[in-house]
């Protein structure tokens, strides 16, 4: 049923979208050296349409925080709705990254990724900062046994840990390396912090609400990006190629690891953290086929996988927008959240 104020509810989660489309630009771009123009062509198109949802949804966002700021206000202090904020300068990065591919590094464009870039790099250590910053604050409802953090302590805030190692991708190329080589640190400290803690809140206390399971796939995404990272330095001769490809092999292991968690995702009701599928899914697309370019011989049987990894992202993304474009037509998505059930069985 729709809802009659459907902006309300449009929470931050929704720049996921741009990262999903994002992500598929990068794999199909990476992709061209082996699929020829038409991957290229793909990789426009899913650039343009990446910044096209994202010019809608930063316009949408504007005006309901003009008109629904107490509905901003709930999701800032939401548990786990809160971390979804970095997925704005998460998106910006992504934009700039797919800029840089896409159209270089140089001439008059890159004074519009710089841009991008700046704003992405500054507002995603905001957001680590104030996310994190929670820890650090006396949590309502807090007791001496019970710290009231854990229920926020999810996957999701592996997406500030994601945006910071995203920097170097775009910051290399347009002459950031130093300060995009510091935020990389940040998020390269914290990836195995949070891990730790996400395993520790599944271990010791309980699964995540159903609605969150999708979530889990965001423990691809750190791994993945890392090893994009350092592909950057095999090519300039300063890492070497088995440091590419022991992050490939943890980011595999990620991937199967939580295969099994999302046959019980998928059978959920669809919603905007069903897009947490997407950019992880795309990263590890890319970094294979980026290992695919660095190995030599290239080909064989990681190539077939590559090219088996861009079909399932493709379709994963094509089948994600549709659902989407079903939901904004029946008012399943833009809706009251439902009450989040917690199922007592493994996760």
């Amino acid at each position: 049923m729709s809802s009659p104020t459907p902006l309300k509810f449009l929470m931050p989660g929704w720049f996921s979208l741009v990262m999903g489309l994002c992500g598929l630009s990068l794999a199909w771009h990476r992709a061209a050296p082996l699929l020829g123009d038409m991957a290229e062509g793909l990789a426009l198109v899913a650039g343009l349409l990446a910044l096209g949802v994202f010019l809608v949804l930063l316009g949408a966002s504007l005006l309901r925080w003009q008109r629904h700021p107490a509905a901003l206000a709930e999701d800032l202090k939401h548990p786990v709705r809160h971390a979804f904020v970095a997925a704005f300068p998460v998106s910006l990065l992504l934009l700039a990254t797919v800029g840089v591919a896409l159209g270089g590094a140089s001439g008059a464009p890159s004074v519009l990724w710089r841009a991008l870039w700046w704003a992405g790099s500054l507002l995603q250590l905001w957001a680590t900062l104030w996310v994190l910053g929670r820890w650090l604050v006396p949590a309502v409802g807090a007791t001496p046994g019970n710290t009231g953090l854990w229920p926020s302590v999810t996957p999701v805030l592996l997406i500030p840990v994601v945006g910071n190692v995203l920097a170097p991708l775009a910051g290399v190329p347009l002459g950031h390396g130093g300060w995009a080589a510091a935020q990389f640190g940040i998020g390269a400290f914290f990836w195995p912090l949070v891990l730790a803690l996400v395993l520790a809140r599944r271990i010791t206390h309980s699964p995540l609400p159903d609605r969150l399971l999708p979530a889990w796939m965001i423990t691809v995404a750190p791994p993945a990006v890392i090893g994009l990272v350092l592909s950057q330095l095999v090519e300039r001769g300063e890492a070497p190629l088995w440091a590419v490809q022991a992050l490939w092999g943890v980011a595999l292991f990620f991937l199967l690891w939580v295969l099994p968690v999302l046959k019980r995702a998928v059978a959920q009701p669809f919603g905007i953290p069903f897009w947490g599928l997407s950019f992880p899914l795309a990263a590890f697309t890319t970094l294979t086929l980026r290992l695919l370019g660095l190995q030599e011989p290239a080909g064989g049987l990681l190539q077939t996988g590559a090219v088996l990894l861009l079909a399932a992202t493709s379709m994963v993304v094509l089948w994600l927008g549709f659902a989407t474009v079903r939901g904004l037509r029946d008012g399943s998505l833009l809706a009251p959240e439902p009450v989040a059930s917690i199922t007592p069985v493994a996760a």
